[in-house]
Order: structure tokens, then C-alpha cells, then sequence
């Protein structure tokens, strides 16, 4: 589970985060939604230990990550937005080093290498050197890098970000097989119809302030809107700070 209470965060005249508060439950796939600049990818990056807040907290299975970050970054496994592979290793070189990083050896370790190559699809490039990869494939080997360690919670920025229709099927599975299998589950997008889809809680932010949450039909109830997407738009254009 991962709790959220209070995090506020300003870069110089910029109040990024202020007063933001949600929990993200095991066993659910909560959704983290805002347009650019709302404070989404700080938020994701004080849960994920790489900013720390200027006040407020962040608990990971009831491990702060101010207090003890370690024990925090072994619980999660983290899709950034910008997957960050090491160009010059293979995509089964990528996900070994974070494996290894992350206390994985031997048969162990082999055995969750070729698991995940499999699920994901990845055997075809598995072996070459991430430099040229296409963005699907980057995806793919850095969403398989996030889970090697088998970690509890798993934050998902942008996930289907340059997937095709058949890959972002196979991950939306994958999504809900996680969740099913107890995993908490914080998953960040742009495209409603993947939120409607995949979601079981809504988190929105806007001008650094959470504006919105519930299920999707509570988002839908609040807002007077049938459509997801409507929902989202009113409650952004009715935040506080909002273009008059």
C-alpha cells in the first residue's frame, strides 16, 4: 500500500505539490490523473524516493521513504516516464543489472529473466543493445526491469506511451493480473479509455492540489458527467486556480 499524506514540494517560485493526500490500496489499480504541469510527475517522483518532499510524507507497506528509502525501493518497482535503459547493454542485460541491484542471483535470477522476456514478448531483441530500440520496445524492457524484483507496489508512469494495439492489450492484463494477485497498483495516464478501462480508483490533480477522487463512477456521479473524460476536464476546469 502506499500512503500519501500532505506532500508539499516548490521549485523556487514554483509551487509544484501543496497538501496532497491519497492512499493507493493493495489488491487496486488506483489512477493518477492531471494534465501537464499539475503536479502529476513530481507527486510520482517523491513516491518513487527521487525528489524528497518539502514537508509531508510517503509510507511504502509502512516504510517512510525518508527514513528508511532502502527498504521503500525494494517494495517498488517504478516505470518512469522516460524509460532510461542503458544504451549500450542488452535488453536482458538491462533487466539483469536491476535484478542484481535489486539482490537477485544465480537460477533465481535466470528464471525471472526468461519469465519475463516470455510475458512481455521481448525474446525477439532480447539480445541485442538497447540503442535503437523503438519506443514499444523500450517500454517493454523497462517495464520488465520494474518488476524483476517481484515488488509489491508498482508505479506506472505513462505505461502504453508508443505501444501498439496488441502490446497494450498483453500489458492491460498484465496490469490486472497484478492486481489480482494482491499487488497495489498506482498507474499514471493521458488516455481516458485506457483509465475507464484499467482503473478502480481516480486520483486527479490540478495546480498541485487533488481536486477529485473516487471510482470512475464517483468521478462520473461528482461531476454530473456520463463521460469519463468530461468528468476529468470539469473537474480540472473547476479547481482552484483554474483559467477563468
Amino acid at each position: 500500500m502506499i500512503q500519501v499524506t500532505g506532500i508539499s514540494k516548490r521549485f523556487g517560485a514554483v509551487q509544484a505539490v501543496e497538501a496532497v493526500s491519497f492512499s493507493a490500496p493493495d489488491g487496486r489499480i488506483t489512477g493518477l490523473l492531471g494534465a501537464n504541469g499539475a503536479g502529476k510527475s513530481t507527486t510520482l517522483r517523491i513516491i518513487s524516493t527521487v525528489l524528497k518532499p518539502d514537508s509531508g510524507t510517503v509510507t511504502v507497506d509502512g516504510a517512510d521513504t525518508l527514513a528508511a528509502g532502502d527498504a521503500v525501493r525494494l517494495r517498488l518497482g517504478v516505470l518512469p516516464h522516460a524509460s532510461g535503459l542503458y544504451p549500450r547493454l542488452t535488453a536482458r542485460e538491462n533487466i539483469r543489472y536491476f535484478g542484481e541491484l535489486n539482490g537477485l542471483a544465480g537460477a533465481a535470477l535466470q528464471q525471472r529473466l526468461d519469465q519475463l522476456i516470455a510475458l512481455l514478448e521481448i525474446s525477439e531483441f532480447a539480445e541485442r543493445p538497447a540503442k535503437g530500440f523503438s519506443q514499444g520496445q523500450r517500454i517493454k524492457v523497462a517495464l520488465a526491469r520494474a518488476l524483476v524484483h517481484a515488488p509489491r507496489n508498482i508505479v506506472l508512469d505513462e505505461p502504453t506511451n508508443g505501444l501498439d494495439v496488441m502490446a497494450t492489450r498483453v500489458l492491460r492484463t498484465l496490469i490486472r493480473g497484478l492486481r489480482d494477485q494482491g499487488h497495489c497498483i498506482l498507474f499514471s495516464s493521458h488516455v481516458m479509455q485506457e483509465v475507464a478501462a484499467l482503473c478502480d480508483d481516480i486520483v486527479i490533480i490540478a495546480h498541485g492540489r487533488i481536486v477529485a477522487r473516487g471510482t470512475p463512477d464517483e468521478i462520473r456521479r461528482q461531476s454530473g458527467e456520463t463521460d469519463l473524460e468530461e468528468a476529468f476536464v470539469k473537474a480540472v476546469d473547476a479547481a482552484p486556480g483554474a483559467a477563468p
